[in-house]
């Protein structure tokens, strides 16, 4: 069985027989699978003309480009309760009322443009819309959200990968913590360092 590292979301047994390859029986081999799958979808975001980034189907679709390859159920929402996240009867409702909600900050200038796109990102981990992948989903539609729409850089957040356990994803996971007390420097900072 593939080992998580902390803060990371376990998957079902019922989940994890939706692995689409079936040479992977490490968590270093299914990193390397999902990276590659990632930057599929990468490749794919510099070729469309992006739709509404802010729409619950878009939701749904940049998570399914991201693991096609990986997941049989990527782009579907999760259908397991977890060990965190919304009830999985709110989700249908919570992503487009999460969509709505920054279109309202940025028509009403209600925060600065980094704080829409943390903000977002933070509300996204929350939900924990999908069985996997939801923290790198979540940054990247942060990434695209500040870019397409806001006019900013995308983050960098923190300069590496997060993904495995060690002081980088810690900062990020305090600073996630932070942010659900309704503290949001720790989490802007992490994001732009």
């Amino acid at each position: 069985m593939i080992e998580y590292p902390k803060g990371a979301t376990p998957l079902s047994e019922d989940e994890f027989q939706g692995l689409i390859p079936g040479h992977i029986t490490t968590r270093g081999q299914l990193d390397a699978w999902e990276a590659l799958n990632i930057d599929k979808a990468l490749r794919w975001l510099n070729r469309v003309r992006l739709l509404d980034v802010l729409s619950e189907p878009f939701v749904r679709l940049l998570h399914r480009k991201m693991f096609d390859i990986t997941w049989r159920w990527a782009g579907t929402y999760r259908m397991t309760e977890k060990n965190l996240g919304i009830k999985v009867w709110q989700i249908q409702d919570e992503v487009p009322k999460l969509c709505a909600d920054a279109k309202y900050w940025i028509d009403h200038d209600t925060f600065p443009p980094d704080e829409i796109a943390v903000r977002f990102h933070h509300q996204l981990v929350w939900i924990h819309p999908f069985p996997n992948g939801n923290g790198r989903h979540a940054r990247l539609m942060a990434d695209l959200l500040a870019k397409k729409v806001l006019g900013r850089p995308p983050f960098s957040w923190g300069g590496g990968p997060l993904e495995k356990a060690g002081a980088m994803r810690k900062r990020y996971l305090d600073a996630l913590h932070e942010a659900d007390h309704h503290e949001f420097g720790p989490l802007l900072r992490f994001a732009r360092s």
